[in-house]
């Protein structure tokens, strides 16, 4: 035993690689190879065993079988289990090089992996699986991608940029498919003397691969934007457009084919399609919304089996995707609207190992997920039936780029005049160049029958260049460019207590500016939700003492468990912070018997004498002078301060100090000289007879002091 592992620690690093490329060629030859092999599996060797066995009388016994081949019977656990592994394989490889990853997105190196992998299929003369089917695509792979953002989607900017979001998905994706249908229809028909079969498309199959073609996809904007770090607010834009525009591409595109055969669209048909927007928007929202508090008001009840607390999550995740999906509704709005409304609620109820369960769970789900589809976009090109057109394929590159930064531009024009922080000509840049296509329009394209459109290898192989296009040149470019426009970065600052106290003051600032102003915009309904919130929701759907407890209490909560989460992590407690979290919420991670570790005293920055020197004169300056500093008067104060009575009698008399000092100054000015003082002899003599004595006693004295000798 000991020999073994000895040997096994002196392995060199290159044996990942050798594991990976075995992988690989085994991922792409062999199952393939004995799923189509002329080998018989075990059944039809057992059929034939009885066969022989009743032809012959004279039967001898056959010796049992020590191994046997049934590849059959674990075929496809096999294969999903090896693309799985060949996918994170690919993962790991492409972070332990980093000059490539910072160079090249991760989703075009995937795209590569699979493309080699299909060359590799189509050399062993086999046939290429149908990988990226959409079956597969929408009903597995899709929705743990779309979950993860929607579970730990930023709720604050996302509401506060709903409008701008909501002008993109839906404005936006109808001018591009619309805009760009159109323009191919008019190309199409272009040289009528010269016949084509571009002549024989018609304008409800060109405006159904334009709604194709135009909506943004949110898998290429998550591996792309995640790589180059964009801010927040350039983020949630783009992204959000790409989650919300997919009610407009379902009803378009069941709209568009649905009249593709008929040939002819009325205005009640119009009128239906926006009624039905409305229904698979707002359905999907409604849909997701109460998967969200059914999930919600269940982990009320797990506090005694936290064992299948995260379960529940991803079930009820999964089921409001499916029921969406079911009427026809948006899934990925479901997905989004459920993530979001279960979350505050069921992170209250669980257990802090249930919520790191549910956190790695879904990131890892969703990050496999995403390497399969890249890779799977991949192989289905090489395998996909191409029909390639120079025309209709360069002209819907065009027209992709066109439509989008014309779009952009436009809504933003219109945007800016409502928005407070104004997007600037770099943002709109960074947006239109950030709308990416990827394998949502590859499988839509992939759902239309042969039957009703005869050019859909055509429409498959341009989508498929739209994809490549977008991914490989704007993907790769998109990061130089940021760099080179200066564009804001995300910076990744944690919260603070006193952040988030700030954030509530303004927040109730603006509720009370908005109530005496009497105009009730969206922080006076936002105080109004919260309000209910508060009285009526917490209590349904959070258990224990949790629904009292105050936000800015929660918050404090959570971060002192993330800390503690943190600080255990890190080491035990061998250097703790200087704030170090309360004994109390340490008790769930800490082991009990653990040695208590006394807490790192605060370094103090060394300073050179002269800095500190100057520092301490600011200083002493600075507090100096706070003690003149007088409270200043708020016209808007209505309620007296019993402690500002000495105050105002001490302004009041120096102000009238100040207005007495005045008059006397001027008095030098506009009066007449006043009269030499009097002799000392007139002096006495006004004094032996008392004249003018009797009611002036303050003109006596003074006339006592301006006598000289007395």
């Amino acid at each position: 035993m000991l020999s073994r592992t000895g040997s096994h620690r002196s392995l060199p690093e290159r044996g990942l690689l050798l594991l990976m490329v075995l992988v690989f060629l085994e991922g792409s030859v062999l199952p393939l190879g004995a799923a189509s092999s002329p080998d018989i599996s075990h059944q039809e060797k057992v059929d034939n065993h009885k066969a022989a066995n009743q032809g012959h009388i004279n039967h001898t016994k056959k010796a049992f079988p020590v191994l046997d081949l049934d590849y059959a019977h674990i075929k496809v656990p096999f294969e999903v289990a090896l693309w799985v592994l060949l996918a994170s394989l690919m993962k790991l490889g492409f972070h332990l090089i980093p000059r490539l990853s910072s160079i090249v997105p991760e989703s075009c190196l995937l795209i590569t992996v699979g493309l080699l992998v299909g060359g590799l299929i189509k050399l062993a003369g086999e046939n290429v699986p149908p990988v990226l089917d959409s079956q597969l695509f929408f009903l597995c792979l899709l929705p743990p991608i779309i979950l993860d953002a929607g579970y730990f989607l930023p709720i604050r900017p996302f509401m506060e940029n709903l409008g701008t979001i909501l002008m993109f998905a839906v404005v936006g994706t109808l001018w591009n498919a619309f805009f760009i249908g159109g323009l191919l229809y008019a190309v199409c028909q272009i040289q009528p003397n010269n016949p084509s079969r571009l002549h024989s498309l018609e304008l409800l199959p060109c405006l159904l691969f334009g709604s194709i073609i135009s909506a943004v996809d949110p898998v290429a904007v998550l591996a792309v934007f995640e790589e180059i770090h964009i801010n927040e607010l350039l983020h949630i834009l783009v992204f959000g457009e790409s989650l919300l525009n997919d009610a407009v591409t379902v009803v378009l595109y069941h709209l568009f084919e649905e009249y593709s055969g008929s040939g002819e669209v009325t205005v009640l048909d119009c009128f239906l399609g926006v009624i039905s927007f409305l229904v698979v928007a707002l359905g999907g929202v409604l849909v997701g919304a109460i998967y969200g508090i059914l999930s919600a008001f269940t982990s009320r009840f797990t506090s005694h089996t936290r064992v299948i607390e995260p379960l529940f999550v991803f079930v009820y995740s999964y089921m409001a995707y499916l029921s969406a999906e079911l009427f026809h509704l948006s899934g990925i709005m479901a997905l989004i609207s459920c993530g979001a409304v279960m979350r505050p609620y069921v992170e209250a109820n669980i257990s802090h190992k249930s919520h790191t369960t549910i956190k790695y769970f879904l990131k890892m789900w969703s990050s496999v997920s995403e390497t399969l589809i890249f890779i799977f976009l991949g192989v289905a090109t090489v395998d996909g039936p191409h029909d390639w057109d120079w025309l209709f394929v360069t002209v819907t590159v065009i027209l992709c780029l066109v439509a989008r930064i014309i779009g952009v531009y436009g809504l933003t024009y219109v945007i800016n005049k409502f928005r407070i922080v104004k997007l600037t000509n770099k943002d709109q840049f960074i947006i239109a160049y950030g709308g990416l296509r990827g394998a949502i329009a590859f499988s839509l394209g992939f759902l239309l029958k042969e039957e009703h459109f005869p050019l859909r290898n055509m429409f498959l192989t341009a989508i498929i260049t739209v994809v490549f296009f977008t991914v490989f040149v704007q993907g790769m470019t998109i990061k130089p460019l940021v760099e080179l426009l200066a564009v804001k970065k995300k910076q990744e600052a944690k919260r603070t207590i006193n952040e988030e106290i700030h954030i509530q003051f303004l927040d109730h600032l603006l509720t009370g500016i908005e109530d005496i102003c009497g105009h009730y915009g969206h922080h006076h309904w936002k105080d109004k939700l919260n309000r209910f919130n508060k009285k009526y929701v917490k209590k349904c759907l959070i258990a224990g003492e949790r629904s009292k407890e105050p936000q800015l209490i929660a918050f404090y909560h959570k971060m002192e468990m993330k800390q503690a989460i943190e600080m255990v992590e890190s080491g035990g407690g061998v250097k703790l912070p200087s704030n170090v979290p309360s004994t109390v919420s340490m008790q769930n991670i800490q082991p009990k018997k653990a040695p208590a570790a006394k807490p790192a005293e605060r370094a103090l920055p060394q300073l050179p004498k002269g800095r500190e020197e100057e520092i301490r004169k600011i200083l002493r300056s600075n507090l100096q002078k706070t003690r003149l500093r007088l409270r200043s008067y708020n016209r808007h104060t209505l309620v007296a301060d019993p402690f500002e009575d000495g105050f105002g009698d001490l302004l009041i008399k120096k102000q009238k100090i100040e207005l007495e000092k005045k008059i006397k100054d001027m008095s030098n000015y506009l009066t007449v000289p006043a009269a030499p003082p009097d002799s000392p002899t007139m002096c006495r003599a006004r004094l032996a007879s008392g004249k003018d004595t009797d009611f002036k006693p303050a003109q006596q004295q003074k006339g006592s002091k301006l006598c000289p000798g007395m």
